[in-house]
């Protein structure tokens, strides 16, 4: 993963930034510790109408449904001067309990994606679940994808266009963890729990890995 404050790559086990100290103490300090209550589609922006709200919602239900282990969150809001966005979305996805998700998925195993849309930025985080399945080159492409449309205001647009991109993005990974599971199994589990990831791998869903959510990048400045 990087750090999302100095964006060097560090370990996921690491409970710090070797390079900036950065870690989650320091996101509680700057946007606060205690744990936040919201919904999968949190649009605190009010920049989607209700019908648009429905078809942004079944675009996150068709990833969802077709990779149970993993679910989908998006949240909108105006951030100002409290943060960047790779912070913001590190922390959000760290600390949000989802109040429309069933209480054994853990946030480990969330893709998040932020959008501020005063200063026109988005970000992805997604947790260590998915670590050996996403990069920052997918999730890059993710919003690039979607970029033109939020220019324009098209949020629901461009959120439907990035979410289609990100399950075409997992099926490809789930086809390539099921030819090789061994490649995957070697970045991400520990020995005692191989044997239940090959089912999940044959199963053709996503699978798992262990410690801390990474961050996409800004884009749309």
């Amino acid at each position: 993963m990087k750090c999302p404050r100095c964006v060097q790559r560090i370990h996921r086990a690491a409970p710090g930034c070797p390079h900036c100290g950065f870690s989650i103490a320091d996101a509680d300090g700057r946007f606060g510790g205690e744990e936040l209550s919201l919904r999968l589609l949190t649009d605190s922006a009010g920049i989607l109408r209700r019908g648009e709200r429905e078809r942004v919602e079944a675009a996150m239900e068709r990833v969802s449904r077709r990779f149970p282990q993993l679910f989908v969150a998006v949240y909108t809001g105006a951030l100002g001067e409290i943060s960047n966005i790779r912070q913001f979305g590190f922390w959000l996805l760290n600390r949000s309990a989802f109040e429309d998700l069933p209480a054994d998925k853990p946030n480990e195993a969330g893709i998040l994606l932020t959008i501020d849309p005063e200063s026109k930025a988005a970000g992805i985080v997604f947790g260590y679940l998915l670590d050996a399945f996403l990069d920052e080159a997918d999730t890059f492409e993710c919003l690039s994808r979607a970029h033109a449309y939020w220019l324009e205001e098209r949020y629901a647009d461009g959120l439907v266009r990035a979410l289609g991109h990100l399950e075409g993005v997992l099926r490809k990974r789930s086809r390539q963890a099921r030819r090789d599971p061994e490649h995957f199994q070697r970045k991400v589990v520990p020995p005692a729990m191989l044997g239940d990831l090959v089912r999940r791998i044959r199963a053709g869903h996503c699978n798992v890995s262990t410690q801390q959510p990474t961050v996409k990048e800004e884009v749309g400045k």
